[in-house]
């Protein structure tokens, strides 16, 4: 892969970096929830639920907010503080005494967890139209290379205890911060900067200039019903791993490597062929799909060789949010890039905020009546749900897409 503007590399080994610390802290995070509270799995998994939706309530608020910052400010600033607060945040759950300190930790991480919105924010003010989708599939091959390290990380230090891994997670933040001081170079043009307004700095205001493009609101519909179902995997994939499994942390770091590593081959070897050859309506669709899926047969999956077909199968649906996201960068102009993306960053922590309540609570009162496959089943409908608004929301109505001319500009 050619990188035509040196700030690519630096920000994908950021979205890495932060990838490596979430995978290390991830298979943990039941050990020291149990650990804090004395509570049994299945309450700790409820408990699991309200820490992820403290850390999305939080992003929810803040990633539109630095969002319209980076349009007018400078991606570089944004992403500078959103990895200082990551690390701060490692270290208040690393020393984190009760409950209560483990979630103000989760919120600090929220606020800093628009990462990745000023990070596809850069990759878009460098990447002509046509190569956007492809491009975020390499921020997501970034994130898949950080769930092969991070839970091979964790699954070697988990022995010396559940806080551990928070302590090498935030050295990572550290670096990352002191990375972006030194290498990353501004790529927000001065004149394409507007004011901020703080009147648009939410939800609505970030999506408002899309409504005029064809088949907008329908796509923005299926990036929400797919990412809520795609939530499965972050909200219960630790607890589910314990119950139905009877997984150790180590197992379940390692199920997470080989998630990584499907994610990684998908997005760098070929997404962009599919993208070529079908354009990005056709391979959102392929993907969510693929995970609708696997979903369906995670129900009913209950050996270890079943869950290695199933992860080496599912790493397609790494192609639906990619193509989504790029073909939504085409409908928006340069200035509003950062707007978008935050935009992005609050939707995904809406169904943050949503998933583990619902998804958790849903796997914790099935185990206790003896079935595990209740979340799996809910995202297995939510992803029918977004293949139906895709293809009769978006696909019968906009007529597909020649590949744009880099002068083209946004596609309206």
């Amino acid at each position: 892969m050619q990188f035509h503007h040196r700030a690519v590399p630096i920000v994908l080994s950021v979205a890495l970096l932060d990838a490596i610390g979430f995978g290390i802290v991830l298979p943990v995070l039941p050990g020291l929830v149990v650990k804090l509270t004395q509570m049994g799995l299945p309450d700790a998994t409820r408990v699991g639920g309200y820490l992820a939706a403290a850390y999305a309530l939080s992003q929810f608020f803040a990633g539109p907010i630095l969002g319209n910052l980076g349009d007018s400010i400078g991606r570089r600033p944004v992403l500078l503080f959103s990895t200082i607060a990551f690390a701060l945040d490692y270290a208040l759950c690393a020393a984190a005494p009760t409950l209560a300190w483990l979630f103000l930790g989760r919120v600090v991480a929220g606020i800093a967890g628009a990462t990745f919105g000023p990070a596809n924010a850069v990759l878009a003010d460098v990447t002509p139209p046509e190569k956007r989708g492809a491009t975020f599939g390499l921020m997501g091959a970034a994130f898949g290379i950080g769930f092969i390290l991070g839970p091979v990380i964790a699954a070697m230090i988990s022995g010396f205890g559940p806080r551990a891994p928070f302590l090498v997670a935030g050295g990572l933040a550290a670096i990352n911060a002191v990375w972006i001081l030194v290498a990353l170079p501004e790529t927000m043009a001065p004149d394409k900067r507007r004011k901020f307004d703080i009147r648009q700095a939410h939800i609505i205001g970030s999506f408002r200039p899309l409504m005029h493009a064809g088949g907008a609101k329908w796509l923005l519909l299926a990036v929400f019903l797919w990412q809520f179902a795609h939530m499965v995997y972050p909200a219960t994939w630790a607890f589910w791993g314990k119950i139905a499994m009877g997984w150790t942390d180590q197992q379940i770091s390692w199920s997470l490597a080989l998630s990584g590593l499907g994610m990684v081959i998908v997005q760098t070897a070929i997404l962009g062929r599919v993208l070529k050859r079908f354009g990005e309506e056709r391979t959102a669709v392929l993907g969510i799909f693929m995970g609708m899926s696997v979903f369906t047969a995670y129900i009913f999956a209950r050996e270890n060789w079943m869950v290695i077909i199933l992860l080496s199968v599912g790493a397609l649906q790494a192609m639906a949010y990619p193509s989504m996201n790029g073909l939504l960068s085409r409908m928006t102009d340069p200035s509003r890039q950062g707007a978008l993306q935050g935009g992005m960053s609050s939707l995904m922590s809406l169904t943050w905020v949503l998933a583990p309540l619902v998804m958790t609570q849903i796997l914790a009162a099935g185990a206790e009546h003896g079935f595990t496959g209740g979340n799996f089943a809910l995202a297995a409908g939510l992803a029918l749900l977004a293949l139906l608004v895709l293809v009769f929301g978006v696909i019968a109505k906009v007529s597909p897409r020649p590949v744009a001319n880099p002068a083209d500009g946004p596609i309206s």
